[in-house]
């Protein structure tokens, strides 16, 4: 049996749903214009079991939804920090966590909507796997079926390379161009190891953090969920997928009003997630073809999005950008 220390109690493997319920959470969610979404996931959280309150960090909004909420909240575990400008999604999410008293984070997107006892089951999968830093929930879209990101593995220079020149088309089931992405995979039925989760919804250990360290600030947007977990692994702790805890996101809600923005924060924060984690890995030679070839496919991005061109079917550069990352400013 394995014995672990969170938050100053002996924890068994051996699964108590008494003993998750009494792992105490703060929530933080990072606002930037997400309407009434916010607080439709402030409502979800506050849902939970366990919840001890809710911090929303809100980066600068300018629709109304931090009034609304305050309304809406007026009395309940809430609290709302403002802040003069949009500092990133990373920084804003540091902000709470400092300001946060739980024993467990949970960092939830504000166009999440918690199912039924969803955080229950995070805490349950993490007190059954030693060694578990960090947990990811079974994210689904409106329609309910399986969204694409929130169990993966790791993007290599080399598949990204690859999707962004198309050579995945030519071998697509040859080892050297498989799909990170598990979601063609089957769902499975018991909790499992994944390399990485989506940032839309990541719960993690106070203890877990203050050894990983806080996210790092220098991606404002995207793929800083994926440095964290590959953070969180370097540090010898696991990561894991708990599919009975469902969340409903609907992707994109804070970023529609700037695409283009969104788009130059996406590749740059890519440009930065492969050099500080590749390099060392990969020639030089190679890895300035591979931040080439990002950037041309950032210039071509942004000339379909002016052009208004559309797909019924979104490109793989475009799906890869998407299940890379899963949180927002």
């Amino acid at each position: 049996m394995t014995l672990r220390i969170i938050g100053g109690r002996a924890i068994t493997n051996q699964v108590d749903i008494e003993a998750a319920m009494n792992l105490l959470t703060s929530v933080v969610i990072v606002n930037f214009n997400a309407g009434d979404f916010l607080a439709a996931a402030v409502e979800s959280a506050l849902s939970q079991d366990g919840v001890v309150e809710v911090l929303v960090v809100d980066n600068h909004s300018n629709d109304g939804s931090v009034e609304r909420l305050r309304d809406l909240m007026s009395g309940r575990p809430v609290e709302i920090i403002l802040l003069d400008a949009n500092y990133g999604f990373a920084h804003a999410c540091n902000l709470g966590a400092e300001r946060a008293s739980g024993e467990t984070l949970l960092f939830l997107n504000p166009d999440c909507r918690m199912k039924a006892g969803a955080l229950t089951q995070m805490r349950e999968a993490l007190l059954m796997q030693p060694d578990a830093g960090m947990v990811g929930p079974l994210l689904v879209n409106p329609d309910g079926s399986e969204q694409r990101g929130c169990r993966r593995d790791i993007p290599t220079p080399w598949q990204i390379f690859c999707v962004a020149l198309l050579f995945h088309k030519f071998m697509p089931d040859h080892p050297r161009f498989r799909n990170f992405n598990h979601t063609a995979r089957p769902l499975p039925a018991e909790n499992s190891i994944v390399q990485a989760i989506s940032g839309a919804c990541m719960l993690v250990t106070r203890n877990a953090m203050d050894r990983v360290g806080a996210l790092d600030r220098k991606f404002f947007l995207h793929f800083e969920d994926l440095d964290w977990c590959r953070r969180f692994d370097a540090a010898g702790f696991k990561i894991v997928f708990a599919p009975h805890a469902v969340v409903e996101h609907t992707r994109g809600v804070c970023s529609r009003q700037r695409p283009i923005r969104v788009e130059y924060h996406k590749h740059k924060s890519l440009i930065t997630f492969l050099r500080k984690h590749f390099t060392e890995y990969y020639p030089s030679s190679f890895m300035a073809a591979v931040y080439v070839v990002v950037a041309m496919r950032f210039f071509a991005v942004v000339l379909t999005k002016i052009l208004g061109l559309r797909k019924d079917r979104p490109a793989a550069w475009e799906r890869l950008m998407t299940e890379s990352t899963g949180s927002e400013p």
